[in-house]
């Protein structure tokens, strides 16, 4: 008769059944299996297994001969009973148990066994047959010996891999705010385990590095290949990466075909703006985006540099120029940064440049503070005026309120901020609030390393054109449908010769705009062994003290929103931070001392304060 083949034996968990030891802690804690419940130390031969008093047996499959495992069908002793079954890490609520289920299966098989060796601590049986190597040798499981009021603080299986794996499936979003505080809270809350916030951090970054294609090193070098992926992917997009000494990356342009096809049927109004990144090895993203015929943002190109430079600028603007060409009418709008007016006077000297009418608001408010009053009653409708007559007329107003303001203005100059003095057409688009809206959509993902950036930038893109697209396709109007809405609002004829100057383009553009194709999953590329063998290094970066900055600095004029209390409705301040006593409500303080009625009680710790200085 055939053989049970020879399996090596695994301690067992101390649980009703037994449960393998998963590859990550993750699934383990998901199936009900602590981390630190499971061992996996192999247990030594049975002749120098000691005796351990302990209650549970586990039994093993052990032989050197060839066969296959026998086993016997579930069922013997009817619904709740016995197995006759013997399988490896099989555990027995007895040591007759085993015994009982050993002979069924000897019965069952036609086949007779006898006890080698057997002790209250484990038993061994083996073949009558001294050439067959068929053997089941059963320990009882152990038990803690360590006191039921002994709780450690620290657990020891809760390292920082075993913490990353237990919190990776809540950052699979990346705009998902997952403080070390939260960490400790959850390994508290689920496993009953103090972590450190050091153990806490470390977790969340191997969680970061197994959910985000690796480390951030990792992720440089895996970029040649992806980059390979999306040209195949998505024939006629444009990416160019350029490196330094050492393979180390340097710069990064990316324009997709779908964008390169789909400009040339939109207004030639360009808006470019610069952003910084937020990862380890920092870096500034660059973008230029224009409108589409819905007024909505259409992505025409993304640049990643080292920092926001008049190389940089000239690179990126560089690319743009190469792969979208050059328009007679084109118009740059920028804010008033040096290095993005010195790059287009050096690679679009052709093109109007047009600043934001919202940054030189900002620079004029912070520079005569006394009239911010009077600047915001006539800048906003002297820049937006299609008529010169009109502008004139608030022109002197405004310089007649805030003396000085008038030759600040023109040595700016007025083509670069007004609609009506612009030598080649702006049509609505007076200010970046397309590009700082695409900075703001991006804001979550700027934390990512370099490959994992750039593949969100792509969901994001082939997100929006395939939308847009297919809403496109079923539109029945000459004018999408919020254009349509507006043209009926603004059934006059000055308000319609505005709409005429705006030029705005019909939907139908929208249907013709190819869309972005996905890219396969990483065990499915075909990379060329040259891109394979090439080892693109990180940047260098100068490494500052302290935790790398997530927030912006605030532009000039920029008036940042002032934190509002919840408890007690005054601004300045938070809840956490809140010392104002808060009254009681009238109602309470109506009530008749004897009233049974129940009073307000003080819960926060700032008003039981108060009420004991009353």
């Amino acid at each position: 008769m055939p053989c049970p083949a020879r399996s090596q034996f695994v301690a067992p968990t101390p649980l009703p059944s037994f449960v393998d030891v998963l590859p990550n802690a993750s699934e383990g804690i998901e199936q009900g299996t602590a981390a630190e419940d499971v061992c996996t130390t192999p247990v030594e031969p049975y002749q120098n297994v000691p005796p351990i008093p302990i209650s549970v047996v586990e039994a093993d499959v052990e032989g050197s001969g060839s066969g296959d495992q026998t086993c016997v069908e579930e069922g013997i002793y009817g619904e709740g009973g016995i197995l006759g079954d013997i399988e490896e890490h099989r555990i027995f609520r007895s040591k007759k148990e085993l015994m009982t289920c050993l002979s069924i299966t000897a019965m069952t098989e036609k086949f007779q066994y006898k006890v080698f060796k057997s002790k209250p601590s484990f038993v061994v049986v083996c073949c009558v047959h001294t050439s067959c190597s068929w053997r089941v040798r059963a320990k009882k499981l152990k038990k803690h010996t360590c006191p039921t009021d002994f709780k450690p603080v620290r657990h020891r299986q809760a390292t920082s891999w075993v913490v990353g794996e237990c919190v990776k499936r809540k950052l699979i979003n990346p705009g998902r705010v997952y403080r070390p505080r939260d960490v400790m809270d959850d390994m508290k809350r689920k496993f009953g385990v103090d972590i450190s916030y050091s153990v806490a951090w470390r977790g969340r970054e191997c969680a970061y590095d197994n959910l985000r294609l690796g480390t951030p090193e990792q992720s440089y070098k895996l970029l040649p290949g992806y980059l390979h992926m999306l040209m195949a992917t998505n024939p006629g997009s444009v990416v160019n990466l350029e490196v330094s000494d050492g393979n180390k990356f340097q710069y990064l342009f990316i324009a997709f075909a779908a964008s390169i096809h789909g400009f040339s049927y939109c207004r030639p109004v360009i808006s470019i703006d610069a952003t910084h990144l937020k990862g380890k090895y920092r870096g500034v993203l660059f973008t230029a985006v224009c409108h589409d015929a819905n007024q909505q943002i259409f992505p025409l190109a993304f640049g990643v540099g080292d920092s926001e430079n008049d190389a940089s600028w000239s690179w990126f603007l560089g690319r743009v120029k190469s792969v979208f060409g050059v328009n007679p009418a084109l118009v740059i709008v920028s804010d008033r940064h040096r290095s993005i007016n010195n790059a287009v006077q050096e690679v679009f000297p052709q093109a109007f440049h047009g600043i934001c009418m919202y940054h030189l608001l900002n620079n004029l408010k912070t520079k005569f503070r006394n009239k911010t009053k009077e600047l915001e009653q006539h800048y906003i409708r002297m820049a937006k005026t299609y008529n010169l007559q009109d502008f004139h007329v608030l022109f002197y107003t405004l310089c007649s309120a805030v003396p000085g303001v008038k030759e600040y203005l023109e040595a700016v100059g007025l083509d670069r901020w007004t609609r009506s003095h612009a030598p080649s057409r702006r049509y609505n688009i007076m200010t970046t609030n397309i590009s700082e809206s695409l900075n703001a959509v991006l804001v979550k993902i700027r934390e990512l390393p370099i490959t994992a950036f750039v593949n969100e930038i792509r969901l994001l893109c082939q997100k929006w054109f395939h939308e847009r697209r297919t809403k496109a396709a079923g539109c029945t109007t000459m004018m999408s449908k919020d254009i349509e809405t507006k043209l009926e609002e603004r059934k006059d004829r000055a308000q319609a010769m505005g709409l005429q100057l705006d030029q705005l383009p019909c939907d139908h553009v929208l249907a013709v705009v190819r869309v972005i194709s996905p890219i396969p999953h990483i065990s499915s590329w075909t990379i060329p062994q040259q891109i394979s063998e090439f080892e693109l290094q990180p940047p260098d970066v100068r490494t500052v003290a302290g935790r790398r900055r997530k927030r912006r600095l605030p532009s000039i004029g920029e008036e940042l929103p002032t934190p509002k209390c919840s408890r007690c409705k005054e601004r300045g301040h938070n809840r956490a931070t809140c010392q104002n006593p808060i009254a009681l409500h009238p109602s309470d303080e109506a009530k008749c001392p004897g009233s049974n009625l129940p009073t307000r009680q003080p819960t926060h710790p700032s008003d039981q304060q108060s009420m004991q200085q009353l």
